[in-house]
């Protein structure tokens, strides 16, 4: 498969799930959220700009963290979390810095068109799984080397946000392809599943998670605080 009929196959599948999103149940299960900077599991964060950010995730993944941690002990490697629950005032917050980041390369574009290219991979407070508790954002860190892994289009920390992060994007290393490999199996074990434009980005519990499991209910829906 070429690159570009991978991107278009991705796309499709985007498309298809913003489609069933409003056909999903939520059966709320009221699992608290609990902050991972209080466990004792070896995780290293990626710092914040959102003042005091607690790197909160609902109940049972809390444990399923803790699984992927210790798995990862084992390898002399540790998990990082990029991100995972976002209230409200934080997925705004986030969304105004890309869009002014959007608007000084793009000048002549409208707002509307800006909010689109905003919205592929950085959705709306009412629309990001992030508020739901159920997602998370990860890579994995090389003690050995020293290092972030590579990832195919990532400085570090830093993500370059374009279709290569698509997760099985064929225009990368190959050693960046086991690198995705790895940090996707990490989470398929634990009953995640994968976004499908961005290899980092993981869910469970919440309506995506159930449509790709072909449910009709999900567990998390959207807490605002």
């Amino acid at each position: 498969m070429t690159a570009k009929e991978y991107c278009e196959l991705v796309e499709r599948l985007d498309r298809y799930q913003k489609q069933l999103i409003t056909t999903i149940t939520i059966k709320e299960d009221n699992s608290p959220l609990i902050s991972l900077k209080e466990s004792n599991f070896n995780l290293m964060f990626e710092p914040s700009f959102y003042k005091g950010y607690k790197y909160m995730v609902r109940e049972a993944i809390f444990g399923k963290i803790g699984r992927i941690s210790k798995i990862l002990d084992k390898e002399d490697k540790r998990l990082i979390i990029r991100s995972v629950w976002r209230g409200f005032a934080h997925q705004k917050l986030l969304r105004d810095r890309r869009t002014k980041i959007i608007q000084k390369k793009y000048p002549n574009k409208s707002l509307k068109e800006i909010s689109k290219i905003v919205s592929y991979f950085i959705a709306p407070e009412e629309e990001s799984m992030h508020s739901t508790g159920g997602a998370v954002d990860a890579l994995i860190y090389d003690l050995k080397k020293d290092c972030v892994m590579d990832f195919g289009n990532n400085d570090g920390l830093h993500l370059e946000l374009n279709k290569t992060c698509y997760p099985f994007h064929p225009d990368i290393t190959a050693q960046a392809r086991k690198n995705r490999e790895l940090l996707i199996s990490l989470f398929d074990k634990e009953d995640f599943v994968v976004d499908p434009k961005e290899y980092w980005h993981f869910d469970y519990g919440n309506v995506i998670w159930a449509i790709e499991k072909g449910g009709k209910s999900a567990k998390y829906g959207i807490i605002k605080a």
